[in-house]
């Protein structure tokens, strides 16, 4: 009971912070808060929800259309291209970011030929509509892949059967495919915007007046403490309430897949069913296919691969650091590491405290709890959750100088691998969760009954069942870690750059050769949990049937 409840204080704790903030909050508080809305807060409030409005849209649009032409329609390319649109949810948007940034300047190539071509043309990618793309290329995937699988399970049957019935196709996929994808959909947006919400490279790197970087302003540059808490609690409300949404779409979503369920046979004769496009269709849906890869991943990487390839043969001839470089590359892994294992260790504990069951009331209810702080943390923003911990830990320090509780967690590790926990113990907890509902309760029965004690239990029975979902986990929380800017940012021990900090750092000093290699890493070690996207897909695939085709 008291490590349960330990648990459930040391999850809660930053949002318990950023909500205490409002508690002590004086007539000088109130003051300042008149200020903020009368001058930064409209500003923030006008970007984040312009954010907020155009990326779901963008992301519904793009990934909807993905997913509609990959699965219900049958074209050459069809199978790479439906693996393919993954691709880009290696990249962060703020490494896409400083690719375009190079790519789209001022002074190169591309607009220099846009003014040849249309005098007095110009295009800032730096702004609003720029940050708007990068979003959308690179978050599409969440509402690709959840609208295709959505697709998979009956949208073939019920297409074949309006067609047999004498529905032209437009009509078929305004009022059979849509309506089947629209959960999928809305989860996807809802994921999608709660990534936009906690990103801090793009809205930084732009110069964008949002929540994020507010909190990061108000925090590091104004030192002022309680606005950062304010702008906090406000994001942490408006993501609150699009987990609520986003749970609800899921709902629905798994309610609908759970009556559309068809076996194996009916899944293999769905394959024969799909129309064969013809030429010109075929162009159309290449272009809705192959240009969100294009734009999403293999335009990024090339641009980054030329700026590393013009930073090591630059005419000064300087050389490259590897010490330096290895740092960084050591302090992302380290910590990627660290938290990835401390986060698998504490989903295991809750998932098999779960299945265990047998505990009174009081302590069920305080285990469902805190599994349910562990879920919630991955839609929190890293920056909310730093400033959540950094808030307490200064009462802390003030209330008791000679503690030293402020430098051990913001002079070591502990600190920053703290806030990874709070924010990624969920990706462990869904992975472990997922594994566990593939061992028969009986085996636990049997072992009982021959026996054996919790602890064998989990360690000579689950343990070998659950390595392959343990191990996925490790690795999804690990990526994210690689990944995590804000957090990092305002945690991190001094003189402790990580692949994203130095990256962004770079490109903010307008060092774009310099940062192409950190933000290479990045991509490369994102790819890990796509290709095992991938890998899974490839395993449900069925051969498709030769016949049964019909043309569009």
């Amino acid at each position: 009971m008291h490590i349960i409840g330990l648990l459930a204080v040391l999850i809660a704790l930053p949002l318990l912070g950023i909500l205490a903030a409002w508690l002590g909050l004086d007539a000088a508080g109130v003051d300042s808060l008149r200020q903020q809305m009368q001058t930064v807060l409209p500003g923030y409030l006008a970007t984040s929800g312009w954010l907020a409005l155009m990326v779901p849209l963008g992301v519904v649009l793009v990934g909807g259309a993905a997913a509609v032409t990959v699965s219900l329609f049958e074209f050459p390319g069809r199978r790479w291209l439906s693996w393919a649109l993954l691709l880009p949810m290696a990249m962060p948007a703020y490494v896409s970011a400083y690719a375009y940034t190079d790519f789209l300047q001022y002074a190169g190539q591309v607009q220099s030929t846009l003014r040849g071509w249309f005098p007095g043309w110009r295009m800032d990618v730096r702004g609003l509509p720029g940050a708007i793309c990068m979003f959308v290329f690179t978050l599409y995937p969440y509402a690709y892949l959840l609208a295709r699988n959505a697709l998979s399970e009956r949208g073939n049957h019920l297409m074949e059967a309006a067609r047999m019935l004498g529905t032209p196709l437009a009509e078929r996929i305004v009022r059979v495919a849509l309506p089947l994808a629209r959960p999928a959909l809305a989860a996807g947006a809802a994921l999608a915007l709660m990534e936009t919400l906690a990103d801090y490279g793009v809205s930084a790197y732009f110069g964008l007046t949002t929540f994020t970087t507010g909190i990061y302003k108000a925090w590091v540059v104004l030192d002022d403490r309680i606005a950062a808490a304010q702008y906090a609690s406000l994001l942490l409300l408006f993501v609150a309430v699009l987990l609520w949404l986003e749970r609800r779409e899921q709902g629905r979503m798994r309610f609908a897949v759970t009556r559309g369920a068809r076996s194996a046979d009916a899944a293999d004769s769905a394959e024969g069913t799909r129309p064969h496009l013809t030429r010109g269709p075929t162009v159309l849906a290449w272009l809705v296919c192959g240009l969100p890869v294009v734009a999403g991943f293999l335009l990024p990487v090339g641009i980054l691969l030329h700026l590393w390839w013009g930073e090591v043969n630059h005419e000064a001839g300087v050389a490259f650091d590897l010490a330096r470089y290895a740092r960084w590359v050591w302090n992302s892994f380290r910590f990627g590491g660290m938290a990835a294992l401390a986060a698998i260790v504490l989903a295991l504990a809750l998932c098999f405290a779960l299945r265990a069951g047998g505990l009174p009331r009081l302590q069920g209810a305080m285990l469902r709890l805190t599994a349910r702080l562990a879920g919630m943390g991955y839609a929190i923003p890293g920056s909310v959750i730093a400033v959540g911990i950094l808030l307490p830990v200064a009462w802390l320090q003030a209330r008791w100088p000679a503690a030293g509780l402020g430098v051990l967690l913001t002079a070591s590790s502990l600190g920053v691998i703290y806030a990874y926990l709070v924010r990624f113990t969920a990706v462990a907890v869904q992975s472990v969760e997922s594994g566990y509902t593939r061992i028969p309760a009986s085996l636990d029965e049997a072992a009982r009954t021959l026996g054996s004690s919790r602890r064998a239990i989990a360690w000579r029975l689950h343990m070998p069942l659950l390595w392959r979902s343990l191990a996925v986990a490790a690795l999804m929380v690990f990526v994210d870690v690689v990944k995590e800017l804000p957090a990092t940012l305002l945690l991190r021990p001094f003189d402790t750059d990580t692949l994203a900090v130095i990256a962004h750092n770079l490109a903010r000093d307008e060092r774009l050769g310099e940062a192409a290699l950190p933000a290479l890493s990045i991509v490369l070690v994102g790819l890990a949990p796509v290709l095992l996207v991938m890998r899974a897909l490839d395993g449900r695939r069925r051969a498709p049937l030769q016949s049964g085709s019909t043309p569009a």
